[in-house]
Order: structure tokens, then sequence, then C-alpha cells
């Protein structure tokens, strides 16, 4: 059965576009079909601001991992890639995210979906109400673009020039 998956990359060490067209080839090879991909948006860092700022990106994957296989598919492009988890909210090669599985809601230890902090930040939002606009949350009842509308994030988000 195929699904399909929502994800977020972000990446703020090295040449970070780069990084994320090689984390959405990495994603292609090992996950699945990617059908949809937002334009590249350029952000503050949030959390610990002393930092570089982010390139994020969402991408829309057709899979036939399960949810808990397509974080664990994320989570060794990662580790390929040179992303190294010491302290939360710290400089990263590549991000790679899960904001929806499917419709789905899972709570377990490793794997929260909808992602619980998407609703806070527009640098998550912004891009995926340009290439999903009127997902539903499966929560929340409410659409990408109602989502941002009420998010409260003030931090800046900038569409990157297509070079």
């Amino acid at each position: 059965m195929l699904s399909f998956v929502y994800i977020l990359l972000g990446s703020n060490q090295g040449d970070a576009k780069k990084n994320l067209e090689q984390a959405i080839i990495s994603l292609e090879e090992k996950l699945g079909k990617v059908v949809h991909y937002s334009s590249i948006y350029k952000t503050a860092a949030w959390g610990n601001t002393q930092q570089d700022p982010f390139l994020n990106q969402v991408v829309l994957i057709q899979t036939k991992l399960n949810a808990e296989e397509t974080l664990a598919t994320n989570l060794e492009i990662e580790r390929l890639m040179g992303r190294t988890r010491n302290i939360k909210w710290e400089p990263r090669i590549i991000d790679i995210d899960i904001l929806y599985y499917n419709d789905a809601i899972i709570k377990t230890e490793s794997l929260q979906v909808p992602h619980p902090q998407m609703t806070s930040r527009r640098f998550t939002l912004i891009p995926l109400v340009e290439i999903a606009p009127n997902f539903m949350h499966p929560e929340l009842h409410k659409t990408s673009k109602e989502l941002l509308k009420e998010c409260i994030d003030t931090l800046e988000v900038e569409k990157m020039s297509v070079n």
C-alpha cells in the first residue's frame, strides 16, 4: 500500500542548498517517489538563535514504507550525510522531520505525527502551504493555510530566488 508523507528538510551548515538537494536525492532512492516539493526558504535559527540561518523546504513523498520505517530511513539519511546529535537546536548539516504521514495520528516514544511543533513554526508552515494549502491537520481539523494564519511565530521566512 502506498502512503504519502510530508517531510520538512532543514540545513544551516556547509552548502545548505546542496544539502537539501542531496537529501531529496537520498529520500527518492531510499524512501520513495518525490511527488512535489516547495521552494526553498531562508529563516533565522529557531530555538538557539546564535547560529547561521537555515534553509528549509517541504517535500511530499509517496512511499511503501510504514511510518516507523520512514523515520528510520530519515535518520539513516541524516547519519550518512554527517548529522550528529549532541545539543538540542544545534547547527546541522541536515534535518529531516516527518510532518504528516497520510492523515495518521501517531504517538509513540520514538515518533509523533503530526509533528508536534509544526503549528508554531512559520518556517514549516509557509513551505507546507505552498504545496498543500488545504491539507487538513488530523487532530486540529484545520488546513495548512488556517494554521499559518493563526501561527504566532514572528521569525521572517524569505523565499529564495531560483538560481
